[in-house]
């Protein structure tokens, strides 16, 4: 497989003189923009990179691991697909590997995105659809959790439900929070600039006003607390599956 990228690498890349491939910052930037649909967090934070290398000649490579032999085949594969997508745009890769490990459908997804093929073709059948309106469901909560992330600040600050209706989102102090529900909106089609309501519907990106608004900012509020539990129980899990050796202690 050919990435998609040109020139070259930076230093940290790979070694020099035969020596074995490190960890590239290039590669681990472009990580950082493949999310889990459902946790709406980097897969770099959540530790789902084992590792991360690439050659002098722009061979990359990256594994990832999940926090359990299980995890939905669908969120899975789309983040493996994103991370191929991701790595292979990166300056200077020549050829980009994404495995997963230790999942019982990593043959099936490895394969299928190596070949290109889509999540129906590489589930032989058993897939009935490709994962758009997933993604689109995933982003659609992303942008309610992204909501109450901005809007908390400003509700504590004194701000009424009525005030935020009102408020677009170029009244908003910046924050990363502000830049991620921007980019949420924006993947869905939804307004995202300056001018944009702070309050809109996920769907159709209407306005939130009058009686609806209390409900919409309980929905981000409840969406974001749930998001943030199972991202906890997740990244649980993943320590007690892969447990670090250095933070192992020895018996008295």
């Amino acid at each position: 497989m050919r990435g998609g990228g040109r020139g070259a690498l930076p230093p940290s890349a790979g070694g020099s003189g035969g020596s074995p491939p490190r960890a590239s910052t290039a590669l681990l930037e472009a990580l950082e923009t493949v999310h889990d649909p459902e946790l709406n967090r980097p897969i770099t934070s959540l530790g789902f990179v084992a590792s991360c290398t690439v050659s002098e000649s722009g061979d990359a490579r990256v594994r990832l691991r999940l926090p359990t032999y299980f995890c939905a085949p669908n969120f899975a594969f789309l983040m493996v697909a994103d991370a191929y997508d991701a790595v292979s745009a990166v300056p200077g890769v020549q050829h980009a590997e994404v495995v997963l490990e230790d999942h019982f459908a990593s043959d099936a997804i490895n394969g299928g995105v190596a070949a290109r093929a889509g999540f129906v073709r590489s589930f032989g059948g058993e897939a009935v659809s490709e994962l758009h309106g997933l993604r689109a469901d995933f982003l659609r909560k992303a942008v309610m959790a992204g909501t109450d992330q901005v809007c908390r600040p400003l509700l504590s600050a004194g701000a009424s439900p009525a005030e935020l209706a009102r408020m677009v989102l170029g009244d908003v102090p910046p924050s990363p929070e502000l830049d991620r529900l921007r980019q949420r909106r924006a993947e869905l089609g939804l307004p995202a600039g300056d001018g944009a309501p702070v309050l809109i519907d996920p769907v159709t990106g209407d306005p939130v006003t009058g009686d609806a608004l209390p409900l919409h900012l309980r929905r981000a509020r409840v969406t974001r607390v749930g998001i943030d539990a199972n991202a906890s129980v997740c990244t649980g899990m993943l320590r007690q599956r892969y447990p670090d050796p250095s933070a192992e202690r020895e018996d008295p």
